[in-house]
């Protein structure tokens, strides 16, 4: 393919931080692009399995706490997440997937659970939302570091980790670059490496 119908397909605007990684070389810039693409493929399957992980290991431990349909009933009237208003995005999310569910007549919890973006299982560790649901969930993370003075190994911990690894997911889901030195136009899988990292310790 021709330099100016890549351009054309991914605009100038994308591929202007790509030429400039290559010092203004457009076949290398069209080689970078498409490995970016592969690191992004390579790392995007790691997060749905870790995504999947989670969610099942978060699912598993509040059925046994809060019932077979936590997540429905968390927000229907007298619900851990019906009344605080410091939630309500959260419980936003979760209605809309359930009373269209409801509507067609689908409705199932694991069919709500397989439907849930990945903020709502960082925001279990959010501190209103991990105080609300009973502040056991870190018991699903059996053989993390005990926390010290220096370091707290607490759920906001746990909250901080997954974000990163939700914007890397954000990036790769908005084909975005993660073969730079943020924010420079350098190649540098760093950023890529580190995220790469924090998933396994997490899976660990």
């Amino acid at each position: 393919m021709k330099y100016i119908d890549f351009e054309d397909a991914f605009s100038v605007e994308r591929l202007n931080r790509y030429v400039t990684a290559c010092n203004g070389d457009t076949r290398k810039a069209m080689t970078l692009y498409r490995y970016n693409l592969r690191l992004s493929q390579e790392l995007f399957t790691l997060i749905s399995c870790f995504e999947v992980t989670l969610r099942n290991r978060i699912d598993r431990h509040l059925k046994t706490r809060l019932g077979n349909d936590w997540l429905r009933d968390a927000i229907l009237p007298n619900g851990a997440l019906y009344y605080d208003r410091r939630v309500e995005k959260t419980r936003k999310i979760i209605e809309k997937v359930y009373n269209e569910q409801m509507r067609q007549g689908v409705y199932s919890h694991s069919k709500l659970l397989s439907e849930m973006e990945f903020g709502v299982w960082k925001y279990m560790f959010s501190n209103v939302v991990y105080a609300l649901m009973g502040q056991t969930l870190l018991r699903i993370f059996p053989r993390k570091p005990t926390s010290s003075r220096q370091h707290q190994y607490d759920n906001s911990y746990i909250f901080q980790e997954l974000d990163y690894i939700n914007k890397l997911r954000n990036r790769i889901a908005h084909h975005e670059p993660i073969c730079f030195n943020r924010p420079n136009a350098v190649i540098d899988t760093a950023y890529a490496l580190n995220q790469y990292v924090r998933m396994m310790r997490l899976f660990s």
